[in-house]
């Protein structure tokens, strides 16, 4: 099964919030620079190409029903080699990897549950199988929201071959960490299992990150750790406060679970310069206020939150950045452990969580629109009564 690779959550960078599905090459290796350069020294070390990075026909503001996505022979999505043309010739992921993985990153790819559509009316051979892609189809769960995929009936024992070829191919590319959509919402557990299962059996350590949440059940906890590195407790995050807030409840409920077990995640951090060619809005520094960028990364922190940037980096504001940078509180997100709400009344919330050596973290919250004077009894912050701040 997959496994965190390290007893923090996972940190890095994600290509959907500024790009959408039509991020290049050259796009993703200015970021990932970026990263080395300024980021690395503090634990933001994984660069992730989001979704369709096989579709030519890739724009801004959605999907392209019919899309004619790249793949092989098999029916395995490779990258569109206009946008990612090192990937020509056959080689995939594996050159724009190698560069990463020289900067000192990791590489990680987005991916869909199933079968790409195009590989159905094709009906390509299951490579390691001796049936087509029409055998192991399932037409009738399909996603809500993407038009690419059809699902596959984990009946047929070459459903579970397929998953095997396209992660045999992942990890031939060298790729770290693998978000895949479409898996929570409604919960595809057979999907779940055999993901997890074609990336032990590919031979490389690759961390797994489930999406979207919605309002994820924790009924499903053991499953989710048996399974996955993280996985999504909402649905996607914009640059709304009303989103963010939403999160404080969600979070109550999951970050007592957080550990190096798995990591509940409150989505991707909409900060920096996002809307460049993505999915909403135009291009744009964040509409969060400075307060709101401070509290949400806090919130995130202090809940142990998988952290992956939205924002292009090269281009977001300096003040966005040295958020980023911030040693200090990233330690809580290091080293913190029982992170959980501690208090909420009206429009203040209060978390803590516990550090080595006796040291304890808490974080005020002010809900309210404006600023407020607030006093508080140390016993709130779970402090002793003789404790110094």
């Amino acid at each position: 099964m997959p496994t965190p690779i390290s007893t923090r959550p996972p940190m890095g960078w994600n290509s959907w919030d500024c790009y959408g599905t039509t991020v290049t090459e050259d796009e993703v290796l200015a970021n990932a620079r970026f990263m080395a350069e300024h980021l690395l020294e503090y634990g933001w070390d994984t660069i992730v190409v989001d979704i369709d990075w096989s579709d030519p026909t890739a724009r801004s503001h959605g999907y392209n029903p019919a899309a004619p996505l790249c793949m092989d022979d098999h029916g395995r999505l490779v990258p569109d080699p206009e946008r990612f043309p090192s990937s020509a010739g056959g080689r995939g992921f594996a050159p724009l990897a190698g560069k990463i993985h020289a900067l000192g990153l990791r590489f990680g790819i987005h991916t869909m549950r199933g079968i790409p559509r195009r590989a159905l009316t094709a009906d390509t051979p299951v490579l390691g199988s001796d049936v087509r892609a029409s055998d192991i189809a399932d037409p009738s769960n399909t996603c809500e929201w993407n038009p690419d995929m059809v699902g596959l009936n984990h009946a047929h024992r070459a459903a579970q071959a397929y998953y095997d070829s396209t992660l045999a191919l992942y990890a031939q590319w060298g790729v770290d960490f693998i978000k895949a959509d479409d898996m929570l919402w409604p919960y595809q557990a057979a999907d779940i299992e055999a993901y997890a299962r074609a990336i032990e059996r590919s031979g490389r350590s690759i961390e797994l990150s489930l999406s979207p949440g919605r309002d994820l059940s924790l009924a499903n906890l053991d499953h989710l750790r048996e399974h996955s590195t993280m996985w999504r407790i909402c649905d996607d995050l914009w640059d709304r406060w009303d989103d963010v807030e939403a999160n404080f409840a969600r979070f109550a409920r999951w970050a007592p679970y957080a550990s190096e077990h798995g990591w509940p995640d409150g989505d991707m951090l909409p900060l920096g310069r996002i809307g460049i060619r993505a999915e909403r809005g135009e291009p744009r520094q964040d509409r969060f206020t400075a307060p709101e960028r401070i509290s949400l990364l806090t919130l995130w922190i202090i809940a142990r939150s998988p952290l992956m940037i939205g924002g292009d980096l090269p281009t977001s504001d300096p003040e966005v950045i040295a958020l980023f940078r911030n040693a200090d509180v990233l330690a809580v997100l290091r080293d913190g452990t029982g992170s959980r709400e501690l208090f909420r009344e009206g429009d203040t919330v209060i978390w803590g969580a516990d550090g080595s050596d006796g040291v304890r973290y808490a974080a005020v919250f002010n809900l309210a629109e404006t600023a407020r004077e607030v006093v508080l009894d140390v016993r709130s912050l779970a402090f002793p009564p003789t404790a110094a701040g």
